[in-house]
């Protein structure tokens, strides 16, 4: 499990890019690269990380569900997942 500070971190991040998305890109629609620059480093969504949403786990992640594997498996073994069961064969 990810520490806390490095889950609010990232949420921060994921705030801060929401903020400027619109300014981001009208200065880039605009060709204002000077402008560009002038703006937080955190506002762009380049430096984002597909974090699990529980555990802030950043290896494993599977976009479709935005959990890690780990937790994946709890929850499906749990039944706390609708249509994912373990497959046998």
């Amino acid at each position: 499990m990810a520490r806390e500070s490095v889950k609010a971190r990232q949420r921060k991040r994921e705030a801060m890019v929401a903020k400027y998305a619109e300014k981001r890109a009208a200065l880039k629609a605009a060709g204002d690269y000077a402008a560009l620059d002038k703006l937080p480093k955190n506002s762009s969504p380049v430096r984002l990380k597909n974090r699990c949403q529980l555990s802030g786990r950043p290896k494993g992640y599977m976009r479709q569900f935005g959990i890690c594997r780990v937790m994946f498996r709890d929850m499906a073994l749990d039944g706390k997942i609708p249509g994912v069961r373990k497959a046998s064969w």
